[in-house]
């Protein structure tokens, strides 16, 4: 796989995509930094060969052009303290005027461009815009694991103006690299704990699995369409009733390829969607009606620790329960204490997907597992068997 690695900058302009989509206050403080530190050995790594990094990336879903809310300055600052490199930002991403400051850029000094989607050509993928791009770099990498998945201006588009001058960042090899780690010869036992709320969701990342492991976990608010499948009676629990035949197809699959299913056996459920509900613990198919299951039981997680604490190989992807209550957050707090245990025992980590993410960082376990991805809906398209157009980019 092309690296930066194998490439001599020499004072050279590097092009980086990077996902700075980081979330901001009202008053545009970051509140959440991780996304910009990951990018930091890469470009650190850059300017150790010779280059001049030139940085691009999005922030949020601004809708007809600017919108000062989503200005890359207000990353500035941060970027200068975490890089301790001089940043320099300008307020667009194509022009004569872009084109003259990345010529001008000094060593050790890192240039921020304005918010890609300021322009609707990024989004559409448009050429014009992904030629434009091109001309502010004599290299281009692509870091941004997070956007890899789209077919925008300037994750897939630009790569074909770089022909052998494009490469994969660290935090994109790294993503890579992990995620083969589970899909392609983890050792075995192989487990995936696959939770979330909708079983439409997740189907080819099921359906893909299936082949490469050995346990399967199903938690959330998806394994009630599953017990609902096999005959259960769930209450007013998240059930998806047009995917009850696939639930059942999935666990046929499963059998078929000497994969254990694990669901829930008991559940903590509630008499409304609410921290403050009243709570009880029942089996997970006999919860009554205008009751729901919002959390994994402790008979359940019993259940699932000899499984979690044997595997040599461990996929997370979706909490077991609706961690963001207090009251309904032991069952995924649980099940990240369980993956730490195996990880400092030598197992490998792999946690993905948005809500899992944000239990890990939430439960201050992040640290603890092998490694936490910086993608959400890439890490799903990966897992599904997909080839992702940034990713084909770089490639072809």
């Amino acid at each position: 796989m092309p690296s930066l690695n194998d490439l001599n900058f020499d004072g050279a302009r590097v092009l980086v995509r990077v996902d700075f989509n980081v979330p901001l206050d009202d008053n545009q403080n970051i509140t959440d930094d991780s996304r910009m530190q990951a990018h930091i050995p890469t470009f650190k790594a850059i300017v150790e060969k010779g280059g001049r990094p030139v940085v691009m990336s999005h922030l949020g879903r601004p809708k007809n052009g600017p919108e000062a809310k989503f200005s890359l300055e207000h990353l500035v600052a941060h970027l200068r303290e975490l890089s301790g490199m001089d940043v320099q930002f300008i307020n667009d991403c194509v022009g004569a005027g872009v084109e003259e400051a990345t010529n001008q850029l000094p060593a050790n000094t890192i240039l921020l461009l304005e918010n890609l989607r300021f322009h609707k050509g990024e989004t559409q993928g448009d050429e014009d815009f992904a030629f434009a791009l091109s001309k502010n770099g004599d290299f281009y990498i692509n870091d941004a694991f997070g956007t890899a998945h789209r077919a925008h201006a300037s994750t897939a588009i630009i790569a074909k103006h770089f022909a052998n001058r494009k490469a994969f960042g660290l935090v994109l090899q790294q993503e890579i690299d992990n995620v083969n780690k589970v899909l392609h010869g983890g050792e075995k036992p192989v487990t995936a704990i696959v939770g979330g709320a909708k079983v439409s969701s997740k189907i080819s990342v099921l359906e893909n699995l299936l082949p490469k492991i050995d346990h399967l976990i199903i938690g959330g608010g998806m394994a009630f369409t599953f017990l609902k499948a096999q005959g259960g009676s769930t209450g007013n629990s998240l059930v998806e009733d047009d995917f009850l035949e696939t639930a059942q197809k999935i666990m046929e699959a499963a059998e078929k390829q000497g994969v254990k299913l694990h669901l829930p056996i008991d559940s903590v459920i509630a008499d409304d969607f609410s921290n403050e509900a009243k709570r009880e613990i029942v089996a997970s198919k006999s919860i009554p009606d205008g009751w729901m299951g919002l959390d994994a039981g402790p008979e359940t997680i019993s259940s699932l620790a000899p499984i979690i604490e044997a595997s040599k190989t461990l996929l997370w992807n979706g909490p077991l329960g609706v961690f963001e209550f207090e009251n309904f957050s032991e069952g995924t707090k649980k099940a990240g204490e369980l993956i730490v245990a195996a990880t400092e025992k030598g197992a490998f980590s792999l946690v993905g997907g948005g809500d899992s993410v944000a239990a890990i960082k939430k439960f201050n376990m992040a640290e603890q597992v092998s490694y936490v991805s910086t993608g959400g809906g890439a890490m799903l398209e990966f897992l599904e068997g997909k080839t992702l157009p940034g990713i084909a980019a770089i490639l072809d």
